[in-house]
């Protein structure tokens, strides 16, 4: 029996609700409608970080991010931690890596894929639409370029394609994992996608969030320079955003082109998902944010397409990212070797099980005692301290106000959203009835009982997931030399 093949593809930043299969009127996602059309959409999948590596380690890993400190940027998964990749290419499979890594150190790299190739880097163009000292500079709206990411991601994809027609004429067994750039921000695109959106009415972007409210919404607009600028900026921000968004849906064709030509929909499963959301205007902000546990960051698109899917299915249900690593194991026909807490979806891409009633965990951010995980930590240096570069009032906000970027757990259902913060205010949103998260209700003594409850089931969490046990055991003797 042939093992099954695996596609990830996993563009960087991408929101779920910037994507028309969810709802949003007048976006243009035709390959995600496509893939929807013949596999199986989840509506409600949530990452267990809102930053890149963090993110990126629970889901290849099955575990949250306190199991084993992966909360920062800087600290990777290294040769003694079990991850799926490592199991993939432990079991036969040739993996094949097209896209940015921010996930394995680099000796774990060097045993998936071996040397990164250098040719396929491209120099970042200057695309400032403002002038350092000028308003906007920090806004991450840039003018419209092909050179650095777009191009870069359209390589990557073109290279992943490759390799996919490679394995398939030579009747390997392969994961290619495809973690492309776009929509990282800064926001800017090529034409005709740049300015795609001009013009068009979108959802409205989301309001300022009504007080209380934690630090970090008005630290940031400080920080960045942002109150010179007016909604129609932020509103801007999402269309171009939107527009980078559509450059990744047409990769992600690119991907279905070759599946379908090599006749590949009887023996691979890919995955469309990502690491997390954007602001990309909501609330009067850009990028992204390491503590903030708002659905345009934590609420990420997450399709199937699979020889046992059900086609046109949709999974109502909240999943967890690193339910995806739990899957894979087990189409592939592999024990973990490893305690993880993601649970297989394949009955629910089946069409055989759903769980309306599932809590699902975000957390992030840092706290004092740990200096050396904030953003801008000295001893490390970097461009980041640089006052010119884009980044740069994201550092100095971490140095200067520590608590707007405090550690932060967050539980959810379908109704309603808890996060707890150890130095800041904390939030509760009721989603039905608010779905932008507008109105914290946190402090409003009518809503006590639910935060008493949504609280206690945190921490039956917290001490359910508390530490992990080696599968492996230790003598318990002393080791005696012979004489």
């Amino acid at each position: 029996m042939s093992k099954r093949n695996f596609i990830i593809y996993y563009p960087d930043s991408m929101r779920a609700e910037s994507l028309s299969i969810y709802g949003r009127g007048n976006l243009k996602s035709p390959n995600y409608e496509r893939m929807a059309e013949n596999g199986v959409v989840f509506d409600n999948a949530f990452v267990q970080n809102p930053v890149c590596s963090p993110s990126r380690i629970s889901m290849m890993t099955g575990r949250y991010v306190h199991n084993d400190g992966h909360r920062t940027l800087f600290h990777l998964l290294r040769n003694h931690e079990k991850s799926l990749l490592v199991y993939l290419k432990e079991h036969g499979y040739q993996i094949g890596w097209f896209g940015k890594n921010d996930l394995y150190a680099r000796d774990m790299v060097q045993f998936l894929v071996g040397p990164v190739d250098k040719e396929n880097n491209f120099p970042e163009k200057d695309n400032h639409r403002f002038s350092y000292g000028e308003d906007g500079y920090y806004s991450f709206l840039e003018n419209p370029s092909y050179s650095g990411l777009p191009e870069r991601s359209e390589s990557q994809v073109e290279r992943a394609v490759e390799f996919i027609r490679n394995m398939t004429e030579e009747g390997k067994p392969f994961c290619a994992f495809i973690p492309v750039g776009m929509p990282h921000g800064p926001y800017y695109a090529p034409e005709p996608y740049h300015h795609m959106y001009d013009g068009v009415d979108l959802p409205p972007i989301k309001p300022y969030p009504d007080a209380p409210i934690p630090s970090y919404h008005n630290h940031i607009r400080n920080y960045r320079h942002l109150d010179k600028m007016d909604r129609n900026d932020f509103i801007e921000m999402q269309k171009v955003y939107s527009g980078m968004v559509a450059f990744s849906d047409r990769l992600l064709g690119r991907i279905l082109d070759v599946m379908e030509e090599l006749g590949l929909d009887d023996t691979t499963t890919l995955f469309a998902t990502s690491d997390h959301g954007e602001f990309a205007g909501d609330y009067g902000l850009p990028e992204k944010w390491p503590n903030a546990m708002t659905d345009n960051l934590i609420h990420v698109p997450l399709l199937v397409k699979s020889p046992e899917a059900e086609k046109g299915l949709r999974v109502h249900g909240a999943v967890e990212s690193f339910d995806l690593m739990a899957t894979v194991m087990e189409m592939a026909g592999i024990e973990a070797e490893h305690s993880h807490f993601a649970t297989s979806l394949l009955p629910h891409i089946q069409g055989k099980y759903e769980n309306t009633e599932r809590f699902v965990f975000c957390e992030g951010g840092y706290d004092v005692h740990e200096p050396h995980a904030f953003e801008g930590y000295e001893p490390r240096g970097g461009s980041i301290r640089n006052p010119e570069s884009l980044y740069y009032p994201k550092a100095l906000q971490q140095q200067k106000e520590p608590a707007s970027v405090c550690r932060t757990t967050m539980i959810r259902n379908l109704e309603f959203k808890l996060v707890r913060r150890t130095s800041d205010l904390n939030e509760l949103y009721n989603l039905r009835e608010d779905p932008m998260e507008i109105h914290n209700l946190y402090y409003d003594e009518e809503y006590r009982e639910t935060v008493l409850y949504l609280e206690s089931r945190m921490l039956e969490w917290l001490i359910r997931t508390s530490d992990t046990v080696p599968f492996d055991e230790d003598s318990r003797g002393f080791v005696y030399e012979e004489s």
